[in-house]
């Protein structure tokens, strides 16, 4: 899953506006996280609505994604972009809810294990993105390609259901999102400007999550093993 935004044409002016945008993104970041783990957990309440979720996994995440789309459109729109955002990732968790119930149930205690090198991860890359002196700025276009390869490659994958090839297509993962997760670091650093918060949260959120995804699948397939 990928979402890309543009920077608009405002950009930060001073030392403290930039700290001010990562304040915000980064709390914001947090928060969706929380609500994120809140739907999970509404989610595990509600076999009706997991059963839904595994009987219907694309219309669901179709759903998933549609205040995702208000909220990546509503620039300066506080608080409703806000709003959109925590909408879109409680949903998220409800969607999540059915795989994590099946990991819980089945490979006690993986999750938080994915979860601790996921937090790790992003705790280097992060502070990686933050100190170098890089120039990040043609790193996106070759994630990106790299995750439309991706995308195809798992899409084959359903038909064949091929284990390993999952877990090399999850390492992948890790690959290309820690690779996006530095550069959109960087565009919060460099590029974005004082109002997207809530696009540069989405950015950073969507990393993060993917992430954590592909690392529960290699750490679940290693135990398998």
């Amino acid at each position: 899953m990928g979402v890309s935004y543009a920077a608009n044409t405002a950009v930060v002016r001073t030392g403290a506006e930039r700290l001010t945008l990562i304040r915000r993104t980064y709390l914001l970041v947090f928060a969706s996280i929380l609500v994120t783990m809140g739907g999970v957990a509404f989610g595990f309440t509600q076999p009706q609505i997991m059963d839904a979720v595994n009987a219907h996994p694309f219309i669901s995440f179709l759903i998933v994604f549609a205040p995702l789309w208000m909220a990546g459109r509503m620039d300066t729109a506080f608080p409703a972009n806000v709003g959109f955002m925590f909408l879109f990732t409680f949903i998220m968790g409800l969607w999540l809810s059915p795989l994590l119930y099946f990991f819980n149930r089945t490979q006690p205690g993986v999750i938080s294990e994915a979860a601790l090198l996921t937090g790790s991860t992003f705790g280097v890359l992060t502070a990686y993105a933050f100190v170098s002196r890089r120039d990040f700025s043609a790193w996106g276009g070759f994630f990106v390609t790299g995750l439309w390869v991706l995308i195809g490659a798992s899409v084959i994958n359903l038909f064949f259901q091929n284990v390993h090839v999952d877990l090399w297509l999850a390492a992948m993962t890790v690959f290309i999102f820690g690779g996006l997760l530095v550069f959109r670091t960087w565009q919060i650093r460099n590029v974005f400007g004082p109002d997207q918060y809530v696009q540069a949260a989405i950015s950073i959120y969507m990393a993060l999550i993917n992430l954590f995804l592909a690392i529960l699948r290699i750490v679940a397939g290693g135990r398998r093993s």
